[in-house]
């Protein structure tokens, strides 16, 4: 039986169901979602079904990303609800592909994890399924596992065995109208083009299971536990001098209240030059490489290149030794001596993220 797997979560508990439901079955997993934004959460979730299946001794075959074709399914139908439109074309054109690599493998049955979610319609997805079925000649096995407190255990087994919980479902305009009802930012739609992986980010995310794989290969005993933090996205930034757009990289947990200031340098303390409003500091090209220990020769070079996060933390830090400031830091190549115009935009708030804790 050819199983489509659209995540760990409904995975683990659905292929464990399987196996005991159908135990002369040779179930082979089939990670076709194509729907999933961005690339980096693919891989996310790919990495931790990829683990699943090793757990539970399944063979995972991937399917194509083919972004292009999903998007080009779905248009005119991005500002549909979850369970709506758009979902039905997401399931028919997953489950088609699905059905097509079973007749292909010469499996006589196929199913999909989504048929566990509790955010899909099983009406709509055994409709879906049992078409395609007919289509190709083969059987579309839909068990209903969320029946008799089938959720809960579900939920009890991704706790246990410790998967990787994503809180959306999958694709951009799903995320989007989540984030905007919980007024919340998308945060996961955030990739910096220097490629700096940010606090919390799906990329963080990554670096973290890739860890957890490691452990367990290694026999490593490990906690991962969730902690509470300030988190920081930057949003759109822009600095003119003398109304000339000024080559400027800004350090992590700046803010400026209104978007909007202008003024002048008027005294400097060490490395800091001090602007006359809204609390602007400047260092230069120079002062930066020294704390950072690099040798960047010009802004667009850090800007495309940027060090760590953390790092960066540690440059914040020498420079303004009180933890809770959050003024805005800009780092130039020379200290602007003329009329200064920022334009510049971000978020603080509270955020929860995963930290790996090795016990042995």
């Amino acid at each position: 039986m050819l199983v489509h797997i659209c995540c760990s979560v409904d995975s683990h508990y659905f292929l464990q169901k399987l196996q005991n439901d159908y135990p002369n079955e040779k179930l082979i997993g089939f990670f076709y979602d194509p729907n999933i934004h961005p690339y980096s959460e693919y891989q996310l979730r790919l990495l931790d079904v990829k683990r699943s299946c090793k757990m539970l001794r399944i063979e995972l075959l991937e399917g194509d990303y083919d972004i292009d074709s999903w998007l080009k399914a779905v248009r005119g139908f991005e500002k549909e609800p979850e369970k709506g439109a758009r979902c039905a074309i997401c399931f028919d054109r997953r489950f088609e592909v699905t059905a097509q690599k079973a007749f292909e493998i010469g499996e006589k049955k196929f199913t999909s994890t989504l048929l566990t979610s509790p955010k899909k319609s099983l009406k709509q997805l055994k409709h879906s399924g049992d078409a395609l079925a007919d289509k190709f000649g083969i059987e579309f096995i839909a068990p209903d596992y969320r029946k008799a407190s089938g959720t809960q255990e579900q939920n009890i087994l991704a706790k246990k065995d410790s998967l990787y919980r994503q809180d959306y479902c999958g694709c951009l305009f799903g995320l989007t109208m989540q984030r905007d009802r919980q007024q919340k930012l998308a945060d996961e739609l955030f990739s910096p083009i220097s490629k700096q992986i940010l606090p919390e980010s799906i990329e963080s995310r990554i670096k973290l299971y890739e860890k957890r794989w490691k452990y367990e290969e290694s026999n490593i005993k490990y906690k991962i536990v969730k902690e509470r933090f300030l988190n920081w996205r930057q949003t759109s930034a822009l600095l003119k001098v003398k109304r000339e757009v000024t080559p400027a990289h800004f350090l992590p947990y700046s803010i400026l209240k209104s978007g909007y200031t202008r003024g002048k340098i008027d005294s400097n303390i060490r490395d800091l030059y001090y602007m006359n409003r809204d609390e602007v500091k400047f260092i230069t090209l120079d002062s930066y490489n020294r704390l950072v220990k690099k040798n960047f020769t010009n802004i667009y070079e850090l800007i495309y290149n940027s060090p760590s996060f953390e790092e960066e933390l540690k440059v914040r830090s020498q420079l303004i030794r009180n933890p809770y400031d959050l003024s805005l830091i800009v780092v130039v190549k020379h200290i602007p001596t003329q009329k200064i115009e920022l334009i510049y935009k971000s978020d603080v708030y509270q955020d929860v993220k995963e930290v790996i804790i090795k016990l042995s």
